[in-house]
């Protein structure tokens, strides 16, 4: 295909890609969305999202996804859905490469998100948004009253169990070991609560229930004795892996492979952004994420300003 150079190409069409097309795209800079499914990322397989402003009955997240991909394009961005498969960084001019051919661009804004790691049980896929969560903060309000399983053991199980603690009736805390993870001064926070139970050398064997979720077969890993609780929803604390393996060598990340950009999203690469979920940041959510892309574009804007006003170059 013909090479086009692009003032922006965003890899990434979930809530911060495409809020960062919007603002760039209004910023009259040349944008391509590159999204390798559908848009949304996450949010999108999300059957409703209830904490995203201007909502107040709620929306399905593939509904919203649908919604930010019209502003975007509105404007003028323009969206390819292409799988990005290498990224070359090391010139004024970046190159993408896609499934469908090569894109280059004067600055990247990298949008990929984070999966959140799966307990691999059968129907876990299949019920997910009913039942089956991954982001507490996102979903309790569904399970307000009611019972639900929170399983994992680090810092986030039990930043969910103490927000889900003053909204459920009652939480079960399940955990493969017989200690958690967590720093002390946040475990030492759970002794306040009285509406947890907790469930030591455990690990879920099945999910219960067909259209919804109704309950969890236990294990526990000393005994091996099998046991059930009823609960309404569970909460999967298993840790996230960042979209960034592609990135890998090309940008600085942590060790947990999260890309490292301040509060600018600005990269070590020059003309480089990292926006919602891949970054390093204390708190993921939809809104942050779009937060991340506004603020990705008007870096990548005063980048380009900066770079047309340099001699042409060449590639």
């Amino acid at each position: 295909m013909e090479q086009r150079l692009y003032d922006t190409v965003v890899i990434g069409g979930g809530p911060a890609g495409y809020a960062a097309a919007l603002y760039c795209a209004r910023a009259n800079l040349n944008t391509l969305v590159l999204e390798q499914m559908a848009p949304g990322g996450q949010m999108g397989a999300t059957d409703r999202v209830d904490n995203y402003p201007g909502f107040a009955e709620g929306i399905s997240g593939m509904e919203l996804a649908a919604r930010m991909q019209q502003g975007a394009e509105r404007f003028g961005a323009a969206t390819r859905f292409a799988q990005a498969i290498a990224v070359c960084v090391d010139s004024e001019i970046k190159r993408v490469t896609a499934n469908d051919g090569e894109y280059l661009a004067r600055t990247l804004i990298l949008a990929c998100g984070a999966s959140p790691k799966e307990l691999g049980l059968a129907g876990e896929r299949e019920l997910r948004g009913r039942g089956v969560s991954y982001c507490a903060t996102c979903d309790g309000m569904f399970y307000r009253h009611k019972t639900v399983a929170v399983v994992g053991g680090g810092n986030t199980a039990v930043a969910d169990v103490l927000y889900l603690s003053r909204i459920c009736a009652e939480i079960h805390l399940i955990h493969r070991r017989g200690d958690l993870r967590a720093a002390a001064a946040n475990a030492e926070q759970l002794r306040g609560a009285g509406n947890i139970v907790y469930h030591w050398h455990t690990e879920i064997t099945a999910l219960e229930g067909e259209k919804e979720l109704s309950g969890l077969t236990l294990k526990n890993k000393q005994t091996a004795e099998l046991s059930h609780i009823a609960c309404d929803g569970l909460f999967v604390a298993v840790g996230v892996t960042p979209n960034t393996a592609l990135f890998r060598e090309q940008v600085d990340m942590d060790e947990a492979g999260y890309i490292l950009a301040d509060e600018t999203t600005r990269t070590n690469v020059g003309g480089v952004f990292a926006a919602g979920d891949l970054r390093r940041k204390p708190l993921r959510q939809i809104v942050t994420a779009v937060a991340d892309g506004a603020v990705a574009a008007k870096y990548a804007e005063e980048y380009i300003s900066g770079l047309v006003r340099s001699p042409s170059v060449e590639f």
